[in-house]
């Protein structure tokens, strides 16, 4: 685990050298910096003397995610035609990489036109603390989205009253994946306690089957469970108040969630730490193991990478504890200060908070909307089930994608949940992650 620590820490570094003295980037360039590969085709796009560029820089690039940034540009040019769109995708860590290279031109005054980013603290404790941002109340009000998004969601990507960046999708971070044949095989129904769950385990274990696929070759995998496990235990108050630093890390509830996890990490695939999140719920899919939990990310890859059909092939549920409660994770795009042509920006902007923008791009990716006003019935059962979800339910910012904390904080326990994988020392995490807290949250 050391050594892959130490890898990627030197690849990130390689990434950002080679890209700071490049300048900006092409579309190609990003993606070549990160897999050492030809990008699509669809990357490799040059601009045209005299006419305004927009740069458009996120993490997007596997078929799903791409397929929905690829339709979001084509509306953007059909409205737009004169308009060169450079799309400066960083491939790879899941969204590791890219944050480096952003890191690395927004400190050196180079920022995109603009770039993805998580609504919650990866926004407004990086980018707006430190006056990178425009606020873009302004564009909220001509647009009318005061009442289209919903406000627990305008209030993650505002701060001090402004806002400062435009959600494109909402993802859920608290869902149990299910091979629908395997639990009709064995008479089983998805478990909506973790008592329900650790019967299910224990079925599954006794036939041989592996009851939960985990791929925690990056870190943040680990943590994603953990979070889910945390919301499942505390509830949604409690859970909430860890990361403002109303609720200590050596709460007994806090305790017991560590040894529900860590009773979970024993039903968990050998090969765990040689895998990543495909991995895992390629796991599920093929039947050689019967749940995953992850975000709905994976709803995308089981129907776009592997064809798969929801509710034939899969199922799906909310993770042990957690009905009712919706775990959100938002992509979102803002003005950064500084920028050629901000009016063009904002041009995006309004394509990328439209009912046909977001139609576009989430009927592709997997997600739902952002917008609570656009058609269910545009999107698949999973789709049009989350987007009710989605309306009804208590939400949620996740510590796993940056929006409940800030990123040294997440960066912590990422690392001591991936310890206690190994370890399983409930004592020594629980040390470490109140340390954390005390440090990086109730003196922030």
């Amino acid at each position: 685990m050391q050594r892959y620590r130490l890898l990627s820490g030197l690849l990130a570094f390689l990434i950002v050298t080679a890209l700071a003295a490049c300048g900006k980037p092409t579309a190609s360039t990003g993606s070549e910096a990160a897999d050492q590969k030809e990008p699509p085709a669809s990357e490799q796009t040059s601009t045209t003397p005299g006419k305004k560029t927009l740069e458009i820089f996120s993490w997007w690039t596997g078929a799903g995610e791409e397929a929905g940034l690829l339709a979001l540009i084509d509306l953007f040019k059909s409205k737009y035609p004169d308009v060169d769109v450079v799309n400066a995708a960083v491939a790879g860590g899941a969204g590791t990489n890219a944050k480096a290279v952003l890191a690395s031109r927004m400190q050196g005054g180079d920022p995109p036109s603009t770039f993805q980013v998580h609504g919650g603290a990866e926004l407004n404790d990086s980018w707006v603390a430190a006056g990178k941002m425009e606020p873009l109340n302004d564009l909220y009000e001509s647009e009318g989205w005061m009442d289209k998004f919903p406000k627990e969601l305008i209030d993650l990507v505002s701060k001090d009253g402004k806002i400062y960046s435009v959600p494109v999708n909402i993802h859920r971070g608290n869902v149990l994946w299910y091979n629908k044949a395997i639990f009709e095989e064995n008479g089983l129904t998805p478990p909506k306690t973790f008592d329900e769950f650790f019967s299910v385990a224990e079925t599954l274990k006794q036939k041989g089957i592996t009851p939960l696929a985990l791929g925690d070759k990056e870190p943040w995998t680990a943590a994603h469970l953990l979070e889910d496990v945390l919301l499942g235990t505390l509830g949604p108050d409690g859970y909430r108040a860890l990361w403002t630093g109303e609720k200590p890390f050596d709460d007994p509830d806090v305790r017991k969630a560590l040894e529900t996890f860590k009773r979970m990490l024993a039903y968990v695939n050998d090969d765990h730490a040689a895998r990543n999140w495909q991995d895992a719920a390629q796991l599920v899919a093929s039947g050689n193991a019967a749940m995953n939990i992850m975000g709905d990310w994976v709803k995308g890859y089981f129907t776009t990478d592997l064809k798969l059909k929801p509710n034939q092939d899969f199922g799906w549920a909310p993770t042990p504890g957690t009905e009712g409660v919706f775990v959100v994770v938002t992509d979102t795009f803002g003005l950064p200060k500084g920028v050629d042509h901000p009016e063009l920006v904002k041009d995006f902007l309004k394509v990328l908070g439209s009912v046909e923008g977001q139609t576009a791009f989430n009927v592709l990716k997997g997600s739902i909307p952002a917008r609570i006003d656009v058609d269910p019935q545009k999107f698949d059962v999973y789709g049009q089930a989350t987007i009710e979800d989605f309306k009804r339910s208590t939400l949620v910012p996740s510590l796993a994608h940056g929006s409940a904390a800030p990123e040294g904080f997440v960066t912590q326990v990422n690392q001591a949940v991936n310890v206690f994988v190994t370890t399983g020392d409930v004592e020594q995490v629980i040390r470490t992650l109140q340390t954390a807290q005390d440090t990086l949250i109730k003196k922030k």
